[in-house]
């Protein structure tokens, strides 16, 4: 072996590890679990580098954000949660407001043994004892289902029913242990979930319209890869996934 190329090998094995690259920070809300999960590995697989994600209601994070936790992007399930951070100057220039990159729906679920619920009134029914939703004074999903019904007029009449919960996914939870007897969730926790039954999903033209906001953060400590990755939430094989769990992307609906 020439002495040159040895000592090349030599300098190559010697050489330092290129160091590892910094994780993306992802607070994204709860009701995106399963979707982003499934993202995450799609992205990885075409060569995007390591996330991180953070799930809890929106409201939550949008606490955790304005309080200074670390995060380099943001998907909230309401803009209301990302207008909290935009009003402590927590955005990143240009992202005002957040980028509106989904929709999604409402829909009744119930438990396998229980009634079915084909219309919204059929919650008023006795046998439908609890009705868990996500807390209407705090967490997107709760909030868009007291409008929903209050649209429908029902709103009083249901009020000794709600069980408000700190976020859908305790409001689905409910219902797969038996501890209510219909929850109004999105779409997507129906689709997620085996242990529930679809009632209904409700149409658009009679629920609010439900949007996904995400923005990037100015404290983010990796933008570059923050603005990476949500360049591929906005692409054709996130699109696929996340219409395989009942969202819908935003552009494509409105």
């Amino acid at each position: 072996m020439p002495l040159q190329f040895a000592a090349l090998l030599l300098a190559a094995w010697l050489a330092p590890a290129p160091p590892p690259q910094e994780p993306v920070l992802v607070s994204a809300a709860i009701s995106l679990t399963d979707a982003l999960l499934e993202i995450e590995r799609a992205y990885t697989a075409a060569g995007g580098g390591p996330l991180r994600f953070n799930f809890a209601g929106s409201n939550v994070l949008a606490r955790q954000i304005v309080n200074g936790a670390p995060a380099d992007l943001f998907i909230s399930a309401d803009l209301v949660q990302m207008q909290h951070v935009e009003q402590a100057g927590a955005l990143a220039p240009g992202s005002s407001s957040g980028h509106s990159l989904l929709s999604n729906s409402l829909a009744i679920v119930t438990p396998p043994a229980g009634a079915p619920i084909r219309t919204v009134r059929d919650l008023v029914r006795p046998s439908v004892r609890r009705i868990a939703i996500g807390d209407p004074a705090a967490v997107p999903a709760g909030f868009y289902a007291r409008q929903y019904l209050e649209r429908a007029g029902l709103w009083e009449a249901l009020q000794p029913k709600l069980l408000p919960l700190v976020n859908v996914r305790a409001a689905l939870a409910a219902v797969e242990s038996g501890g209510a007897d219909a929850a109004i969730v999105y779409h997507s926790d129906a689709a997620a979930s085996n242990k529930v039954v679809l009632g209904f999903v409700v149409p658009d033209s009679e629920a609010p319209r439900i949007v996904y906001p995400a923005a990037i953060m100015k404290a983010a400590k990796n933008r570059a890869g923050a603005e990476k990755f949500l360049s591929f939430l906005r692409g054709p094989e996130a699109r696929r996934i996340f219409e395989r769990f009942k969202f819908r992307p935003y552009l494509w609906t409105h």
